[in-house]
């Protein structure tokens, strides 16, 4: 497979910049088997199942961008300049990785101050990223993280606007509790309270999971073959009771539909055979590509994908490459709205 295989022609005026409201008045590409139908994201619950479960992720994103001044001596004096900083992991000694930029400038024993509060030592530079010691630790630095740092949008949104007090909502799920993110899981952000209470009242039911999701997934393919592409690993967890809940669901017919492909993945990776999942946590890489069999999930809602992404690479191997183009190039036509703050689309391989 090669990564042109995965590119396609998107007018740079379907990207959205700002997510509709209320959230599910979003366009819904209805995708089953081959047929393609326009709907909205608020007609879930007249187009599911009773029966049916929907696994959302619980995670939460931190507002991980930081602007600071770096500062070391010199035999000059004092040397300062500007830093934007994205915290990408915590690490078990206390210290964060993160992405810098400028990096090349950074070096070892420098100190970045992002408020009177907040500051941070660089302890190594790395060939992609930085590792950071903060000064607070605990509740401190979650505090002074949320009054300092940014929501980090996704570099076709940061491109054209700088993030806002609209972010802190709109780049949110409403059932996000579990910080450590930082990038949502977007297919979600589709749904409020009231689509949640319709659903129920429909019969459609939910398992909650946490796949912590990384800037890895801003990361574009840098190889032809993409069989050579190394995934960022991430964080998650699929609890018993959401092992107990899949697995109820399959054995009375349901079907399992992930929200968004963190969840996807998160579920097939831990997936222990054919219909059959468990207690999960730890780390995944996991690379979901064609020719890749399906153990649990039975379709998937999410947004519309970069071209020559990974994500474009996971929709065709759950619908097929020649259907998924089809079904972009359906999209475009009819303008649906693109990427995290863009439309979704419900895709059910089997009609």
């Amino acid at each position: 497979m090669k990564l042109s295989d995965f590119d396609f022609d998107l007018p740079e005026d379907l990207i959205a910049t700002r997510p509709v409201r209320p959230r599910p008045a979003a366009r819904l590409l209805l995708a089953q088997g081959e047929r393609i139908t326009d709907r909205h994201v608020a007609d879930l619950p007249a187009i599911l199942r009773p029966g049916d479960l929907l696994v959302i992720n619980t995670t939460k994103v931190i507002p991980a961008r930081l602007s600071g001044l770096r500062s070391r001596d010199s035999a000059q004096g004092p040397v300062r300049a500007k830093v934007e900083i994205t915290l990408t992991e915590p690490q078990p000694d206390g210290s964060w990785r993160a992405l810098a930029k400028p990096l090349r400038k950074l070096a070892a024993g420098e100190e970045i101050r992002f408020t009177d509060t907040l500051r941070a030592d660089v302890v190594a530079r790395g060939a992609e990223d930085v590792m950071l010691r903060f000064n607070l630790t605990g509740d401190d630095f979650d505090a002074a993280l949320d009054a300092a740092g940014q929501m980090p949008l996704p570099p076709y949104i940061a491109g054209r606007r700088a993030a806002d007090a609209r972010d802190r909502e709109d780049y949110q799920t409403v059932f996000a509790r579990i910080p450590g993110a930082v990038a949502a899981p977007t297919a979600a952000l589709h749904f409020d309270e009231g689509l949640m209470e319709a659903l129920g009242a429909a019969g459609v039911g939910f398992a909650e999971v946490t796949l912590h999701v990384g800037a890895g997934t801003f990361l574009p393919v840098k190889v032809d073959d993409v069989r050579d592409h190394k995934m960022h690993a991430e964080w998650g967890q699929v609890t018993p009771a959401a092992a107990a809940r899949i697995m109820a669901t399959r054995a009375s017919g349901g079907r399992v539909i992930p929200v968004g492909t963190t969840a996807l993945r998160l579920l097939e990776a831990a997936a222990t055979g054919p219909g059959q999942i468990g207690a999960w946590s730890g780390k995944t890489d996991i690379f979901i590509t064609p020719g890749f069999r399906f153990q649990i999930a039975d379709g998937l809602m999410t947004n519309f994908h970069l071209p020559k992404s990974t994500l474009m690479m996971l929709v065709s191997a759950l619908m097929g490459r020649d259907r998924i183009m089809r079904l972009y190039a359906h999209a475009i036509a009819e303008r649906y709205r693109f990427f995290s703050y863009g439309d979704s689309s419900l895709l059910l391989p089997e009609d």
